[in-house]
C-alpha cells in the first residue's frame, strides 16, 4: 500500500501515484484513465504499436523509475526487465524495443536469408583488418561455447621480419611459439603468420613459426 495520504490508496489498484513526491495532474490523459478505472498497463487504453501506446510506456517507465508511480504484477515486470517505449536503430531505421513486430513470410523469408549470410564466416582463415588496432583477424570456433570468436592479431610492422631467418627465430624463441595451441588466442596466429602469408597479400614461402 501506499502512504500518499490520498485516502483512495488500495493494495488491488494496479496504477498508482505517490502525489507527495508529484501530482495527479501531471499524468497525461491515458495513464490517468488507468488509474481511475484500476485498469493495468498491459490491457492498454490505446492500439498497440500506435504512437500514444508507446509514449504512455515511456511516461510510466519515467514516473516509475523516480519513485511517483507505483505498479504491480505484469506492469511490474514490462517497466523492470523490458524496454518497452524506447526505440532504437537498427538498419538505419527507428525500431520500438521489445515490441513484437509480426512479419510477413516474404519478411520472414529475406530476414533468415541475411542471417544466414551474416554467420557464414570462414573459420581458421586470417585475413587483413583495419579496426582494434591490429593488422589482421581470424573468425575462429570457441571449443568451449561452440561460438564464433573474432580473433584479431599482429601489426603492420610484422610483414618485414617474415622472410628474415633472423628476426623468425627471435620472434619465435621470445614469445615461445612452440607452445603456443590455443586457437581462440592471438599469440596462436602471430607465431604462425607466415604460414598464411597468401591469404594476407604477403611475400613469404616460409611454412614454420616465425
Amino acid at each position: 500500500m501506499c502512504d500518499c495520504g490520498c485516502g483512495g490508496c488500495s493494495p488491488t489498484k494496479p496504477v498508482l501515484i505517490n502525489e507527495n513526491l508529484a501530482p495527479k495532474e501531471i499524468l497525461s490523459e491515458g495513464l490517468k484513465y488507468h488509474m481511475d478505472n484500476a485498469r493495468p498497463l498491459t490491457e492498454h487504453v490505446y492500439r498497440a504499436g500506435s504512437q500514444k501506446y508507446f509514449e504512455l510506456w515511456a511516461e510510466a517507465r519515467a514516473l516509475y523509475t523516480r519513485g511517483i508511480l507505483e505498479v504491480q504484477g505484469d506492469d511490474l515486470q514490462v517497466l523492470t526487465e523490458t524496454d518497452l517505449g524506447h526505440f532504437g536503430i537498427v538498419e538505419g531505421q527507428k525500431v520500438p524495443l521489445d515490441f513484437p513486430i509480426e512479419l510477413t513470410e516474404g519478411e520472414i523469408d529475406e530476414a533468415k536469408k541475411k542471417k544466414a549470410k551474416k554467420n557464414t564466416k570462414k573459420l581458421n582463415k586470417p585475413m587483413r583488418d583495419s579496426s582494434g588496432g591490429k593488422a589482421y583477424k581470424v573468425y575462429v570456433k570457441d571449443p568451449k561455447t561452440g561460438n564464433i570468436k573474432t580473433v584479431r592479431f599482429g601489426s603492420g610492422g610484422l610483414r618485414a621480419k617474415i622472410n628474415d631467418k633472423k628476426a623468425r627465430n627471435a620472434f619465435a624463441k621470445r614469445h615461445k611459439c612452440a607452445q603456443k595451441k590455443d586457437k581462440t588466442k592471438a599469440g596462436y596466429w602471430s607465431c604462425r603468420l607466415p604460414r598464411y602469408a597468401k591469404l594476407l597479400g604477403l611475400k613469404s614461402n616460409f611454412g614454420g613459426f616465425w
